[in-house]
């Protein structure tokens, strides 16, 4: 992983976790105590991180951050909504699809509303969006509400696994030749359990993730069915999951 995305994949997870010690960046990111500590010191340099006793804090930014309310304001928007838009026409009539949370998900679940699709969501602000918009076929994954990201957790005892779906679309912090990687280890743990309920998995990721490598191995590469990602994606990543028989489409 280049110095770039390190402090790109930084940055976001402070966004997520708001402070962070260098010991949970250094096993976020996989990187040494010292690369984190320069790390730290370069963007607190630049006044995009405050560094903290053995950490690092957001700095709260000036802009207002994504919400469904105004998904323009997502990181490489465009791009996220030519995937969105891609991933669309993978969907048939009739079919039933699990959207899992982010703001390429919503994109998503905005595009097919009000088609004849089942959408199985554990995304609030989707369901709400959905049933706000007159979408006929919606389906709420019930658990407990987690208000960091907006989602509900099923229990250990749900019958999430009762939900079954002919896609499943997902995204992450990053993705190699390895597979797919999540930072909120809840969500994903809640998202893996439903794996085997569903008949492909599509990972949707702007290109920026491609190479990156962060929190849990949510999927290893030969179980995704589909990549949806940007044309500036890795060349050489795109090769290996293409070789692992994954389908990688750039947009």
């Amino acid at each position: 992983m280049t110095e770039t995305q390190r402090h790109h994949l930084l940055l976001d997870l402070l966004r997520e976790h708001a402070v962070l010690s260098v010991s949970q960046i250094t096993e976020l990111l996989g990187s040494s105590p010292a690369t984190t500590r320069r790390d730290i010191a370069r963007l607190d340099k630049e006044g995009k991180v405050r560094k903290v006793r053995n950490g690092a804090e957001a700095i709260i930014p000036t802009r207002e951050p994504w919400t469904p309310l105004n998904p323009h304001r997502a990181h490489n928007h465009d791009e996220k909504i030519r995937i969105a838009r891609a991933a669309s026409t993978f969907i048939q009539p009739e079919e039933s699809v699990v959207i899992n949370c982010g703001s390429t998900a919503f994109l998503l679940g905005q595009e097919i509303c009000n088609k004849p699709v089942q959408i199985i969501t554990n995304y609030l602000p989707l369901a709400n969006y959905l049933i706000e918009h007159d979408h006929e076929n919606v389906v709420i994954i019930g658990g407990q509400y987690n208000k960091t990201q907006s989602i509900i957790m099923p229990s250990q005892e749900s019958t999430t696994s009762l939900y079954a779906g002919h896609w499943m679309f997902t995204s992450g912090k990053g993705l190699t030749a390895e597979g797919l990687y999540k930072t909120e280890m809840l969500t994903a743990i809640s998202e893996q359990r439903m794996l085997g309920m569903v008949g492909k998995l599509a990972v949707l990721v702007d290109s920026s993730k491609l190479g990156q490598r962060a929190g849990m191995l949510f999927s290893k590469a030969e179980n995704i069915d589909l990549v949806i990602t940007g044309q500036q994606a890795d060349a050489e990543i795109v090769a290996a999951l293409e070789a692992k028989g994954v389908e990688v489409l750039l947009v």
